[in-house]
């Protein structure tokens, strides 16, 4: 019963308190850089889930985390990684919001820390033995499973973006 408490009131303040990094990109970056990085980031992170999606339907033979999410592959992994790095490279040249260097390092924060986002969301989902985390889109896994990723990572990207703009 305590645990069962304990990840009930987890569940009430790890949304809301990781999502609060973003309205800190949006106040606290000067000029205005604010709304194309958070965009940014959040686009990036849909990018990488087609990105993973497609090569681990296409490609995917080693699994990432069997226990954790039996259906994620090293191959989608590798997949989504191509298309976030490909995706910096791409803002890197036509954005002024931060150098090339440092939008290729923001789409490796995205890689790592959203597909450890991706994983933690599976996890609280195995231990809840439930497939999805809600019913408002059905098929998808869920409200939370749409921005699990997104909301694992905005805190790093949020710390990395105000070190360079600080």
């Amino acid at each position: 019963a305590a645990v069962a408490m304990a990840l009930t009131l987890l569940g009430f303040f790890y949304v809301p308190y990781l999502l609060n990094y973003a309205t800190k990109i949006l106040f606290a970056v000067p000029d205005g850089a604010g709304i194309p990085l958070l965009a940014y980031a959040v686009a990036i992170t849909k990018f990488t889930d087609i990105g993973a999606y497609v090569a681990g339907s296409l490609f995917g033979r080693h699994k990432l985390s069997p226990l954790i999410s039996p259906k994620k592959t090293w191959e989608g992994f590798a997949g989504g990684a191509a298309v976030t790095l490909l995706v910096g490279a791409v803002m890197g040249h036509y954005s002024n919001a931060l150098s090339p260097l440092n939008w290729m390092v923001l789409a490796a924060i995205v890689i790592v820390f959203g597909t450890l986002g991706d994983l933690v969301e599976s996890m609280l989902k195995r231990n809840f033995h439930t497939k999805d985390s809600g019913d408002i889109l059905p098929g998808h896994g869920g409200l939370l499973d749409r921005f699990d990723a997104f909301i694992f990572l905005i805190p790093y990207a949020t710390v990395y973006i105000l070190l360079l703009r600080g």
